[in-house]
């Protein structure tokens, strides 16, 4: 059964605003529907970036639930469970009356079975909580440059009219009972429509499995890039990898150049999705022992470097480009050495 048009649009809570829930509270926002989150306990970049956003900030995950239809759980794999659980504990706890269904989707970056876990824990507190899996493949939304396009007027000229808003999105796979967001909500389907959300399963753990098999080949393939251009830097032949890349593959090159210096600010994060990945990869596909233990050390270098380490999405200084990502590890791989000797 479709979903019956609406006055009142769905108010969607976002847990929490980093860099791609920010730009999934902006596309919302941008088609009219209200956007909330708690930010309490966050850091003042978090509190300013939904500020900017246009989100309302609540003062407790008690207000969260009582006036959102619908949570997108989007934080580091790392948080994932936790955050359901503030949710669980809010829906528990003596202050909350809620009876009607709260959907609550989970974007997160783990392993089909974290996610079942998640969901299980929803079912256990037997709370009023329909889950969802899902994942995001792609970058943050991002606003397109209007377009203009002309049309006749009453007297036969021609007028420049704007056209809608054009949006750069991610894909949003989904898996799980996904068809009752479009059934039960009033405009469950224009939130479905302006978020691209596509289901590919009936199954919890399908999305989440997608996202793993997908970013294995993503985040992997800027792992290995990071790991080969600091090498190549310490041993003096960086430019002639650079060189033999453009001569032989330059579109392996281009990707490096592109994916590597977006790397550091979210390396921290990708420490735990890259052991998810490996739990996924030794769980579903069988495999004893995966590269991906491995990978994460890499992000967790990164992440832990006394440079790089510091940066924050927006307020760049060093590793904007591939050279400076591996001059900079190279230089920390090198102080790490010497002290262990």
């Amino acid at each position: 059964m479709a979903s019956k048009p609406s006055s009142t649009p769905t108010k969607i809570g976002i847990l929490s605003l980093g860099d791609m829930g920010a730009g999934i509270a902006r596309l919302l926002i941008a088609h009219g529907f209200p956007v909330s989150t708690n930010c309490q306990g966050r850091s003042e970049d978090t509190a300013e970036r939904a500020r900017n956003a246009g989100v309302e900030l609540l003062s407790s995950d008690l207000e969260l639930v009582q006036q959102s239809s619908v949570i997108f759980s989007v934080v580091p794999p790392r948080d994932a469970e936790a955050t359901a659980q503030r949710i669980i504990d809010a829906l528990s706890g003596d202050g909350s009356s809620r009876t009607e269904t709260l959907y609550y989707v989970d974007l997160n970056a783990v392993a089909p079975s974290t996610c079942k876990s998640i969901a299980a824990l929803f079912d256990k507190a037997r709370v009023p909580v329909t889950f969802i899996d899902a994942c995001i493949l792609g970058g943050p939304p991002s606003l397109k440059t209007k377009k203009k396009k002309k049309s006749s007027d009453k007297e036969g000229g021609e007028e420049e009219q704007e056209e809608a808003d054009e949006w750069d999105q991610p894909s949003i796979p989904v898996s799980g009972p996904a068809e009752l967001l479009t059934a039960s909500l009033p405009d469950g389907e224009r939130l479905t429509s302006v978020l691209k959300l596509r289901t590919i399963s009936p199954e919890i753990g399908a999305a989440s499995g997608l996202k793993m098999c997908f970013a294995s080949i993503t985040k992997g393939f800027t792992a290995l890039a990071t790991q080969s251009f600091t090498t190549a830097h310490r041993l003096g032949v960086a430019d002639e990898l650079r060189r033999e890349l453009r001569d032989m593959v330059p579109a392996v090159l281009a990707r490096a150049e592109k994916s590597v210096p977006g790397m550091p600010p979210k390396a921290y994060r990708w420490v735990r999705e890259m052991e998810e990945i490996a739990k996924t990869f030794s769980d579903e596909g069988g495999w004893e022992g995966t590269v991906f233990e491995g990978i994460a050390g890499v992000y967790r270098a990164v992440a832990e470097d006394g440079v790089l380490g510091k940066e924050k999405i927006g307020k760049r200084k060093r590793g904007t480009s591939l050279d400076d990502v591996a001059a900079v590890m190279a230089e920390g791989l090198e102080v790490k050495r010497k002290k262990r000797e």
